[in-house]
């Protein structure tokens, strides 16, 4: 199946203890069926200090499942993706403004 969010998207949080936040995807991991999202599902992580960082508590964005998210139109409103031939291309298009993505 297509892509339907992909990183660099605009997505706002569904469902969650982050219902209603708003981010840009950095990472998707479509095997896993989830997503990295700035500001989103925010955990902390406590790491040894090394070389390259100081250690210590460390604020770190975990994954977060990919039907929690929903990308967010011009509107900033929630909305669904839909794919249609725009001419011989593909293309994603919102569900609510029909927009092309």
């Amino acid at each position: 199946m297509a892509a339907k969010l992909k990183k660099g998207d605009k997505v706002v949080v569904l469902a969650g203890k982050d219902k209603g936040k708003t981010g840009e995807i950095t990472r998707v991991m479509p095997k896993d069926g989830k997503a990295i999202v700035d500001g989103v599902n925010i955990a902390i992580r406590h790491t040894r200090q090394s070389a390259q960082s100081q250690g210590g508590r460390i604020p770190q964005a975990m994954p977060i499942d990919l039907s929690n998210l929903a990308l967010m139109d011009k509107n900033g409103k929630a909305t669904r993706v839909g794919f249609r031939m725009d001419g011989d291309k593909k293309v994603r298009f919102a569900k609510t403004t029909g927009d092309v993505i």
